[in-house]
């Protein structure tokens, strides 16, 4: 009988190395909203942490409808006096390091919103310019060039935002084929989206985080099917990875808090086998700093 157990241990090794193999191929990532809050790590120091494969810097609430677009990237930097044009290198470091830097545009307070298609196109041009691969005298992340564009709309009219979309991927295809614009989306669960849902549809965005918080009916504490119910309609929209978008601590959000014990075992089995899952997105960095809930999940997304 030793022999013949000792026979199967080359057979038990492949088989433990495929395991591993194809749990790596399917391994999710984790993106995390910076930018909002006094007290959170640097950019250079999110990025450094290992943690994050996406940063999403968080806001530009101010754009559209004939508006100067504004930056508001709270106590980190003035952008009105040119002073987030130090960012540049702690965005350069990220990418460095394999992290994708994307610009958030709206967020759930600002002044903003699309009046027509032409008004997208503009707004798209600025974009390019001041933080894509385009150029401007007035950058105000200064010469680094991010790698997209987020949107998390929940305000400023329902209309426009699939020309906004169309045209960012176009400056990106068209202008420099090296310079491949990233969209992303964070919708609120319920579904359709009110905001995003038109400009999703267009099947032009590479990753779609999904709001499960602040949304009682279709979170996880909801229920288990009323949970799935809601992210298997989410797979469905033709976007490329979906991520399902929680809060780091209590305090992050009004509700939809999944413990870090409860999401590795009860709720990421649930939905890791979907080929459209592509991880975790926290909000935000600030409260992840104070709970270490990304470091609690890495090695189970």
């Amino acid at each position: 009988m030793a022999s013949r157990c000792r026979s199967l241990t080359p057979f038990q090794l492949t088989a433990t190395l495929f395991v591993a193999l194809l749990a790596t191929c399917h391994a999710g990532s984790i993106a995390v909203y910076w930018g909002q809050n006094d007290g959170e790590a640097s950019l250079a120091e999110t990025c450094a942490s290992g943690n994050y494969e996406f940063v999403i810097l968080a806001f530009l609430p101010k754009f559209g409808k004939g508006q100067r677009p504004q930056l508001d990237l709270g106590s980190h930097c003035d952008a009105s006096s040119g002073g987030c044009k130090s960012q540049s290198k702690d965005i350069k470091s990220c990418q460095s390091g394999g992290v994708k830097v994307l610009l958030s545009i709206g967020g759930g307070d600002g002044s903003y919103g699309l009046s027509s298609p032409g008004d997208a196109r503009q707004v798209a041009m600025y974009l390019w310019n001041n933080y894509l691969g385009g150029t401007s005298s007035s950058r105000p992340l200064g010469d680094a060039v991010l790698d997209g564009i987020d949107f998390d709309i929940e305000l400023g009219g329902t209309k426009f935002w699939n020309n906004l979309a169309s045209d960012l991927k176009k400056l990106g295809n068209n202008i420099d084929a090296d310079k491949h614009v990233l969209l992303s989306a964070a919708p609120q669960c319920p579904f359709p989206d009110e905001w995003d849902g038109g400009a999703i549809n267009t099947g032009l965005f590479d990753y779609v985080w999904v709001q499960f918080y602040n949304n009682p009916e279709c979170q996880f504490n909801a229920g288990r099917q009323a949970f799935m119910d809601a992210w298997k309609r989410w797979e469905s929209v033709p976007a490329g990875k979906i991520f399902l978008g929680l809060p780091a601590s209590k305090d992050a959000a009004g509700t939809g808090f999944v413990p870090a014990g409860v999401l590795t075992s009860r709720v990421l089995p649930l939905i890791k086998g979907s080929p459209k899952y592509g991880g975790v997105m926290l909000w935000s960095k600030f409260y992840d700093d104070r709970t270490g809930y990304s470091s609690a999940i890495k090695s189970h997304v």
